[in-house]
């Protein structure tokens, strides 16, 4: 090893004897023609085909890993690496470490994570057997859809595991997941805290090896997708919420007074039954999404948020309180005029149409007003830790 690598390549490894010595081989090279100064590292995660002593037999850095997952073989890999940046890539044979020259370019050019691209829209290439027909025309291209819609990122190719970071940035954005999840979390949060984010086009080559790869993917797809749902607490809660809350409170505004006609369509006392339900669902997923939000940030799970911060601040613990308490006051008293109503018939039976008009508006208030009284006090226990 280089006493005072420039360049570290991490290769993951899980039982890859018969391809590793390839990717050792094809990085050396790399590290020769982009004319840096760099080291191999093989994360082993408990290989038993002997792969330990073909890495070292080549001449890289082997350090073993007992927590089992892709990303934690990764980090334990990052970890124990002596360079400045970091080139991450699987030990498959699938990428070209001897092409890393673009990589090193744009780190030497300031960014904080340089993204390969094997997608043809990007100017990479995907030969032939080196990708399944559902991951190029179906999932890579759904998953990277969904992480540019949901949080901006400039990545067009958003799993591609070929890639390139300053080892600094990467104890920025403070990984936590231990599976193939890694892949997007270093995508999001690098994204989230402003990291400078750029991507060189790639070529992908078939697999190596002759056995079926660990990735499975319908499972991983999965894992992917809810990762990204769980990291964006605005599509996940606050957009679907904010629509359910709008229809349901112009549901109530149509059918408060009573029956509601759109031609031969008569909307009435079910309709209005729907928009509670409605607004009630949309007042609870807009709460969600504020407890999330407020969640990950004081735990470090997402970076601060200027506009949360704002949020927390016009919308103290007593502003909440005293909505809460307003809207249950007034659904108390509607509900009090309907009781009333009933006396005055000796408490016998009502129009059951009008009775639920009065009826249900009263008990949508009454159950809003409660979710917004205790949800202010939940945001103030999840807001302490963030606060200190």
């Amino acid at each position: 090893m280089p006493d005072h690598p420039e360049i570290s390549v991490v290769m993951p490894c899980l039982n890859e004897a018969e391809t590793l010595a390839m990717c050792i081989r094809k990085a050396m090279e790399g590290f020769r023609c982009a004319e840096v100064n760099g080291e191999v590292v093989v994360a082993d995660n408990g290989s038993t085909d002997g792969s330990q002593s073909i890495a070292e037999a080549c001449g890289a850095r082997v350090i073993s890993v007992e927590a089992k997952g892709y990303g934690n073989a990764l980090r334990g890999g990052i970890s124990a690496a002596c360079g400045r940046w970091v080139i991450m890539g699987d030990a498959d044979d699938s990428y070209d470490f001897s092409q890393i020259r673009p990589f090193v370019e744009k780190l030497r050019e300031g960014n904080d994570l340089v993204m390969g691209c094997r997608m043809p829209s990007g100017g990479g290439m995907i030969k032939p057997g080196a990708m399944p027909w559902k991951h190029r025309w179906i999932g890579n291209p759904a998953l990277s859809f969904i992480g540019r819609l949901f949080f901006k990122c400039p990545a067009r190719d958003f799993h591609c595991g070929l890639r390139a970071f300053s080892k600094t940035a990467f104890e920025r954005i403070d990984m936590r997941t231990t599976g193939m999840e890694f892949a997007s979390e270093m995508v999001i949060k690098a994204t989230l805290h402003g990291l400078r984010i750029a991507e060189v086009p790639i070529t992908l080559h078939p697999d190596g090896r002759s056995r079926a790869p660990h990735l499975r993917s319908w499972r991983d797809g999965w894992r992917h997708l809810r990762f990204m749902l769980l990291f964006s607490p605005r599509w996940l809660f606050l957009y679907p919420g904010i629509l359910l809350s709008v229809l349901g409170l112009l549901g109530h505004i149509l059918l408060v007074t009573g029956e509601f006609r759109i031609s031969k369509i008569v909307l009435s006392t079910g309709s209005l039954m729907a928009s509670s339900m409605l607004l009630l669902v949309g007042i609870q997923l807009v709460s969600f999404a504020f407890f999330t939000k407020v969640f990950a940030v004081s735990e470090g799970l997402l970076p601060p948020n200027r506009t949360l911060l704002k949020i927390q601040k016009a919308l103290t613990l007593e502003w909440g309180m005293a909505l809460g308490l307003f809207l249950g006051a007034i659904g108390i008293l509607l509900f009090g005029g309907a009781l009333r109503n009933w006396q005055l018939v000796g408490f016998q039976a009502l129009s059951l149409s009008e009775n639920l008009h009065r009826i249900i508006p009263a008990s949508t208030l009454i159950v809003s007003g409660t979710q917004i009284l205790f949800g202010s006090f939940f945001i103030g226990v999840l807001g302490l830790k963030s606060r200190e």
